[in-house]
């Protein structure tokens, strides 16, 4: 594998630093310790490049709290970076490494990488599934038990030392991994990709060993489809004694199902053979938005609900829109709301 280098010079380079900051602060600017950075820009910059070029960086305390995540109906230990200069450090660092740790990167890892999202996870399986039902007649359902708590550090040590041969980077890169006693922290900007990036063997084995022809990963949940459910059950066993040897482990919630018989309850759809509805909570969740919006219709509650149109528009929902939304959501007001408010802004 190749190892790249001479990458710590690019991460405190002025222009990097301060594009970092503003990104960094995107959606953070009613934050008044963000709008002081960013009023006084130069000079925080100037401190990032003396902190980075004396090798002085050391990972600030996380503010820890729990959320309960709507989505996936879990409760998420959370730890949270300070703004400066944890969160802009690690912006810093992936505006240079990004592309190289992406370039081994199954593409059907779906989850927190640029224009990779459900929506395009979606297209690929439907795709899988209207145009070869005989290969996907049957599916194999993972998830990885704690995910992020469960990543071995030293594993992950390892791996990048695999892709970097620049020490002062990977210093710096093993300063922010055990910045926490286990695992990598839900948080920091840069354990999504990290994360990502852990799971690259795990992608190449079931396409390249186990030779799986339709496999799609949404961070730790995997989807695999095929003919015979009787090899699913052994691609289960394999793909489990893999991620023991990283530490890991599978979920007991594992399926193997009929498509036919059930839907595919993935990355907030459920998809069918013949067609692909929102989840059942995604739905529930989007009607009463809708309803509350209906109200009172300011910027916030209209973005939202415009947001919502397109999960609502991606899936063959016309009857859920005619029943829930368009009786009490006039979506051209909607626009109207939030044209005026970006004329103010601008």
């Amino acid at each position: 594998m190749k190892r790249y280098g001479y990458l710590y010079e690019k991460i405190y380079n002025k222009d990097n630093l301060r594009r970092a900051i503003i990104n960094a602060s995107n959606g953070k600017h009613n934050r008044e310790n963000v709008r002081y950075i960013l009023n006084n820009i130069d000079h925080y910059t100037d401190i990032l490049y003396a902190l980075l070029v004396e090798e002085m960086f050391e990972p600030s305390p996380y503010n820890c709290f729990t959320i309960y995540d709507q989505s996936s109906n879990k409760e998420r230990e959370i730890f949270a970076p300070k703004f400066f200069p944890d969160q802009v450090v690690h912006w810093a660092i992936m505006q240079v490494i990004q592309p190289y740790l992406e370039l081994p990167m199954y593409h059907l890892s779906c989850g927190s990488r640029p224009y990779k999202g459900a929506h395009y996870g979606k297209r690929y399986l439907e795709k899988w599934l209207k145009n070869d039902i005989k290969h996907t007649k049957y599916c194999l359902k993972l998830d990885i038990r704690k995910f992020y708590p469960s990543i071995k550090q030293s594993k992950l040590m390892d791996l990048l030392d695999c892709k970097f041969k620049d020490e002062k980077l990977l210093n710096l890169l093993y300063s922010i991994i055990s910045s926490t006693e286990n695992g990598i922290p839900i948080g920091n900007y840069t354990s999504q990709w990290f994360a990502n990036y852990y799971l690259t063997p795990l992608d190449n084995y079931i396409k390249c060993d186990l030779r799986i022809k339709y496999y799609i990963r949404y961070m730790d949940d995997m989807v695999i489809l095929g003919s015979n459910k009787k090899e699913l059950h052994k691609t289960k066993i394999k793909i489990e004694r893999f991620l023991n040897d990283y530490g890991l482990s599978l979920k007991d919630n594992w399926q193997v199902f009929r498509v036919d018989d059930r839907s595919i309850d993935f990355m907030g759809f459920r998809f069918y053979h013949n067609r692909t509805i929102l989840r059942k909570r995604t739905a529930l969740r989007i009607r009463r938005k809708f309803r509350r919006a209906s109200k009172n219709l300011n910027y916030k509650n209209a973005s939202a609900c415009m947001s919502y149109m397109g999960w609502v528009k991606s899936a063959d929902m016309k009857n859920f829109y005619l029943k829930y939304i368009s009786p009490y959501f006039n979506i051209k007001m909607a626009k109207e709301v939030i044209r005026n408010e970006n004329r103010k802004r601008c």
